[in-house]
């Protein structure tokens, strides 16, 4: 059985071969995987880098980001990147192209920092991953001090990869109910960081 774990070789083979399945047959399964993988990352990815983006704009760059995956994985070579440097390069570019279009001629306008340079370097692959780690540490920190169900709504978005109207179905609730909790708790947890 390969080894699949973020950072190893037969990950990086994994995650490749299923890229190329999509990029060469239109593998949907393939796809599907790719997608219950990589959606959460990129959500946190944003989430951590979007420049307090609302959970609305959020889940549409992210839907917007897969569908590049799914019509631009014909383009992918395994041999010039990793599948994982392939999607987040894809990432990093939707995001600088959202930031440009909306930015604000304000002082909240955000100017491209050494940070959005991508090292396509599959070398750097740890990196990426204790990053993402770090992140994930401290969301789950913060989100302790939520109330629960604050706290219970953004887990299953952001953790579990949940839409709002599936969620709703599972809680029981109405839509606007959990698309509140979703949006208190972004708030709470926006003004705790200002805070720290």
């Amino acid at each position: 059985m390969k080894d699949t774990t973020p950072g190893t070789k037969d990950s990086t083979r994994h995650w490749s071969q299923l890229l190329e399945a999509v990029g060469q047959h239109q593998d949907e399964q393939a796809f599907a995987r790719l997608h219950a993988h990589f959606r959460p990352l990129i959500r946190n990815f944003l989430i951590a880098n979007g420049g307090a983006l609302s959970v609305d704009t959020t889940e549409e760059l992210v839907q917007e980001i897969m569908t590049k995956v799914w019509l631009k994985a014909h383009s992918y070579d395994s041999s010039k990147a990793a599948a994982s440097t392939w999607i987040f390069t894809l990432t990093r570019n939707a995001r600088i192209d959202f930031l440009r279009k909306h930015a604000r001629q304000d002082a909240r306008t955000e100017a491209l920092t050494t940070e959005d340079i991508w090292d396509e370097d599959d070398t750097h692959q740890p990196f990426v991953y204790l990053h993402q780690h770090r992140a994930q540490q401290q969301v789950h920190s913060l989100l302790t001090d939520l109330p629960a169900e604050q706290r219970q709504c953004l887990a299953k978005v952001y953790m579990e990869g949940k839409s709002h109207s599936e969620i709703a179905e599972e809680l029981k609730l109405p839509l606007g109910t959990v698309k509140s909790r979703v949006r208190l708790g972004i708030k709470r947890l926006q003004a705790t960081l200002e805070v720290r």
